[in-house]
């Protein structure tokens, strides 16, 4: 069950991220969204917890939480979509 956490500071560390969801049951994964020529955070992360029930309890609980100042956005994930792969075609002579 994963969670999407928003707004975080760029600071946060997967660390912190797991502490902050750890009273609502073991945390199994915390991922924080880096920017692939930077490494610097984004301000979002996905965690992996248990069950719904355990989700369920961190949203409610976490959404619009004051996190150093900043109010985070806490929800269920969902499922990536797919892209079209490949690029737009060629433009072809006619």
């Amino acid at each position: 069950m994963d969670i999407y956490v928003g707004n975080l500071p760029y600071t946060a560390t997967e660390g912190d991220v797991t502490g902050l969801f750890a009273a609502f049951g073991p945390v199994e994964r915390v991922k924080i969204i880096t920017d692939r020529e930077t490494g610097q955070s984004k301000g979002f992360a996905f965690v992996t917890l248990g069950d719904q029930s355990q989700l369920n309890a961190a949203i409610e609980a976490l959404n619009d939480y004051d996190y150093n100042g900043r109010p985070l956005r806490v929800n269920a994930s969902e499922p990536k979509e797919s892209r079209p792969s490949g690029g737009g075609g060629g433009g072809g002579r006619w």
